[in-house]
């Protein structure tokens, strides 16, 4: 099957022109955070979720409420506490005595953009509840099963500092996050205008609203097309391989790895790839789009062993060395 590559990349292009009117509405806002603002849109076109971790007070919340406003998308923050219940999260069943009967209340899963903070706080059931939602797009009340507005997005964030209180998320729920994000602190020029621009009572927030969720779904379509070489795929697949048996590229760190990426990665890392040349207005892909997504996708989905952590290797580090050592086509 022949692949017009050419008109692709024309499509793409003029409809990049919108996605880089986004990220400048959200940078009206929004300092220092540029990498976070991508990875965000990036997601959102992937149709996959994202944990955020960071200490407070990195406009992380910021981040996310301004993304949603540009894109006219309804969202919703939970504030995730060990004394949540599934209910607080889905919704529940109402008994009504005048008529008899129960009606179902919602609750605030139903948005398109789902902020649920500080999600390590939450016991097993709301996380049970919540895998559902974001697995399988829907949730059930009762015995009814309903569907989630489209598009549907779970931002989740997690403080590295403080873990008293925390229950630690199940490697299942950690690995339906295609993205695992680090956001550190800005660099002194941006801290400087980070002042100038939000140290008033009243910081602004106002940012015009360029595009609808449907448009986001139909740039979920423009992604897909998106043309992937052979030789890249099997780059993305020697690279998830390598997780598994690093003895194939010469590295010496099978005892540091106690297992490697599922191929849940590899589906995310290729259209995550596709996603980032459509954020550069590319209609093909790059290794280098591969290696831009690939820290993101493989951070929490390469579990080191104690040993590992008793050389005080993480599993950014073992990546870095795969990273240099598959061959890049």
């Amino acid at each position: 099957m022949s692949v017009d590559v050419k008109a692709i990349n024309e499509k793409v292009e003029r409809e990049s022109v919108l996605l880089s009117q986004i990220r400048g509405e959200i940078g009206k806002v929004i300092v220092g955070q540029g990498d976070l603002v991508d990875r965000l849109l990036l997601a959102l076109l992937c149709n996959q979720h994202v944990l955020i971790e960071g200490v407070p007070g990195l406009a992380k919340t910021l981040s996310v409420t301004t993304l949603a406003k540009a894109i006219q998308a309804s969202f919703q923050r939970l504030q995730f506490t060990p004394d949540l219940l599934p209910a607080d999260l889905i919704g529940t069943l109402i008994y009504s005595p005048k008529d008899g009967e129960f009606t179902t209340k919602r609750g605030p899963i139903f948005a398109n953009i789902v902020l649920a903070d500080e999600i390590n706080r939450a016991p097993a059931k709301v996380q049970s509840a919540l895998l559902e939602a974001m697995q399988e797009r829907q949730v059930t009340i009762g015995d009814t099963t309903f569907p989630l507005p489209e598009p549907f997005m779970v931002l989740a964030t997690q403080n590295p500092i403080e873990q008293e209180g925390t229950y630690p998320l199940p490697e299942a729920q950690v690995d339906r996050f295609m993205l695992k994000l680090k956001v550190t602190y800005p660099t002194k020029e941006q801290e400087l205008e980070i002042l100038r621009r939000m140290a008033r009572s009243v910081p602004p927030t106002a940012v015009a609203s360029l595009i609808r969720p449907a448009d986001i779904v139909r740039l979920r379509g423009l992604a897909d097309e998106v043309y992937m070489d052979p030789k890249i795929e099997e780059y993305i697949v020697n690279l998830i391989e390598a997780t598994r048996n690093p003895a194939a590229v010469n590295l010496k760190i099978a005892d540091l790895i106690r297992y490697g990426a599922s191929p849940r990665a590899t589906i995310f890392l290729a259209i995550g790839a596709k996603a980032h040349a459509l954020l550069a207005g590319r209609g093909y892909v790059t290794p280098q789009d591969v290696k831009s997504v690939a820290m993101d996708v493989l951070r929490h989905r390469v579990v080191v062993t104690y040993e590992a952590e008793a050389e005080e290797k993480t599993s950014e580090d073992l990546v870095r060395q795969i990273l240099d050592a598959v061959e890049v086509p």
